[in-house]
């Protein structure tokens, strides 16, 4: 009799498929496991696993979601891990049907995101700035200070997601470059222009890391990576840049709560917006598949429309 294959098994299977077939990324093949290595765990006081879960079953585990307090978002998150996951298994006749197939998600409305005012970013940027130039600081703290007014110049220039900031060149910050070539989600590349701010302080950041090069403790200094790090992938990471970050928020009298990368990459994408620049502009420079992505900032459009209106039509009220 043939062994029906475990749940681990098939997980790291489906895994594979979507980095080969699908370009998934690190983050996004982490999250798949995570939450099918849930529903698996569900299964398994069920009595039941991938084989031979069925549909019932899967409405239980919503339920059971709902009831652990997961937001809905993240419950049709989990549930449509689950309908790619039943869905590779009858493509690869795994199994012969799809329990997933007729379940339906909970309504949900998709939320605003949180968006820094320009004027909040300037606060932000002028006292990164400041501590860059503190004279009191030490050398290793002037760097570390360099290092986050750079990162944020550049990720309010471009808008780049965190994990393809933290993960640039060196080669990005030669001072004639206009632009610059970013791999982001399914290794795709795209051309992000840059400013003139972000490109000064790439260099202005870049000539601190070669001078700190006769110190014998910073081998960084030679590293591929724009911001590296000990760390083993070489760079700095998400969570590194979300605390400096956050603390910087407080600095600068800002909630850290209301500051992350993600909700400055908001603040590029509407602060383009409200200035009139085109929504398919944007999702380029966003880097979107799908232009429905983009359209979460349509809001933004609306309002600067009513405003419009509001100000120049000529029977507008005054």
């Amino acid at each position: 009799m043939r062994t029906k294959p475990s749940d681990t098994r098939l997980t790291g299977l489906f895994l594979d498929m979507l980095a080969a077939e699908q370009g998934a990324g690190a983050n996004t093949l982490d999250a798949y496991r995570r939450d099918l290595t849930d529903f698996s765990e569900f299964l398994a006081r069920a009595g039941q696993n991938f084989v031979d879960a069925e549909t019932q079953t899967l409405r239980a585990y919503l339920a059971d979601l709902d009831a652990r307090g997961f937001k809905s978002s993240s419950v049709a998150r989990r549930l449509s891990a689950m309908r790619h996951l039943f869905r590779f298994l009858l493509n690869e006749r795994i199994r012969s049907e799809d329990p997933a197939a007729i379940l339906s998600g909970p309504k949900r409305g998709r939320g605003l995101p949180k968006v820094l005012s320009i004027a909040d970013v300037d606060r932000m940027l002028r006292r990164a700035k400041e501590m860059s130039e503190a004279a009191d600081a030490s050398p290793a703290q002037r760097l570390r200070s360099l290092r986050l007014y750079c990162l944020l110049e550049v990720l309010y220039a471009t808008g780049l997601r965190v994990s393809e900031l933290v993960a640039l060149p060196r080669t990005a910050a030669k001072r004639d470059a206009r632009m610059i070539v970013v791999r982001g989600k399914g290794d795709k590349e795209r051309l992000v222009p840059l400013n003139e701010a972000s490109r000064q302080a790439m260099v202005d950041y870049l000539a601190a890391t070669e001078a700190a090069k006769g110190d014998k403790k910073n081998s960084l200094a030679a590293s591929k990576w724009l911001f590296p790090s000990f760390g083993e992938s070489g760079h700095l990471t998400r969570q590194h840049f979300a605390r400096d970050l956050k603390e910087l928020a407080v600095a600068s009298g800002l909630q850290a709560r209301l500051v992350s990368p993600h909700v400055l990459r908001h603040a590029f994408a509407s602060h383009l917006l409200h200035n009139g620049a085109d929504l398919r502009i944007v999702q380029t420079l966003l880097g979107h598949t799908d232009i429905s992505t983009t359209q979460i900032y349509t809001h933004v459009v609306e309002e600067r429309l009513k405003s419009l209106v509001r100000d120049l039509h000529p029977l507008a009220e005054k």
